[in-house]
C-alpha cells in the first residue's frame, strides 16, 4: 500500500508512518517543514514537502497513494482562524485533492464529542466546530471514508485496546499509539 499521512511529523502522524514503513507499505507523510523531513526518513517514511494551509491544490502530493490519511491540527494555543484553516480547510482541500486525483480511501482524525454540541467549553468551540464540519464534508464527498473520533490523547505506551461506539456516551482517553494502530488497521481494511 501507498499511504499518505497529512501532518506526518504530528505525534499520531509519526506513530503511524512508522507502523507503516515496518510493514513494508510505502509510507508517505505531508510536512510543511523541510526541516522535518529527517525525522520522517528516520522512521522509514518518505518526506512531502507541502503546506496545506498555502496550497489550493494537493491533487499532486496525493496521486498514486491508495489511501490518505488526515492526522493535521492547528494544535493546542492556535486560535480559532488557525483551527478553520488547518482542522476545516486542510482536511477539505485534501478530499478535493483526492477526488482530482483519484484517491477514493480516506481516513480522518477528529474528535470524541464533534456531535454534542454545546457540551463543552467555549473557547472549545471553534476546534469542535471545525472537526464536525470537515467530518460532514468526508461524508458527503463520496470517498470512502473511516472518521476515527479519538478522546482526550495521551503519550503513555499503547495498550491495544480502544473503545468502539457511534457516538460513544462517555468521555475517554486514549494513547496516541492506539489511534495510529487504529488508524494503521482501518485503512488496511478499506
Amino acid at each position: 500500500m501507498n499511504v499518505l499521512v497529512a501532518g506526518g511529523h504530528g505525534k499520531i502522524g509519526l506513530r503511524l508512518l512508522r507502523l507503516l514503513a515496518a510493514r513494508g507499505d510505502v509510507a508517505r507523510g505531508l510536512i510543511r517543514n523541510p526541516e522535518h523531513a529527517a525525522d520522517l526518513e528516520a522512521a522509514g517514511a518518505e518526506p512531502v514537502i507541502c503546506d496545506l494551509e498555502a496550497a489550493d491544490d494537493v491533487s499532486e502530493q496525493v496521486a498514486g497513494s491508495d489511501a490518505v490519511v488526515f492526522a493535521a491540527g492547528a494544535g493546542p494555543g492556535s486560535g480559532a482562524a488557525r483551527k478553520r484553516t488547518v482542522d476545516l480547510g486542510g482536511a477539505t482541500k485534501l478530499i478535493a485533492g483526492c477526488e482530482r486525483a483519484g484517491v477514493s480511501r480516506y481516513l480522518i482524525v477528529s474528535a470524541m464529542g464533534v456531535d454534542r454540541q454545546g457540551s463543552y467549553p467555549a473557547e472549545m468551540e471553534p476546534y469542535y466546530d471545525a472537526k464536525r464540519e470537515a467530518d460532514e464534508a468526508l461524508r458527503d464527498s463520496g470517498l470512502d471514508y473511516t472518521i476515527v473520533r479519538p478522546g482526550r490523547l495521551t503519550d503513555a505506551p499503547g495498550t491495544g485496546m480502544i473503545a468502539v461506539g457511534a457516538p460513544l456516551s462517555e468521555r475517554g482517553e486514549v494513547t496516541r499509539d492506539d489511534v495510529a494502530a487504529t488508524l494503521d488497521a482501518a485503512q488496511a481494511a478499506l
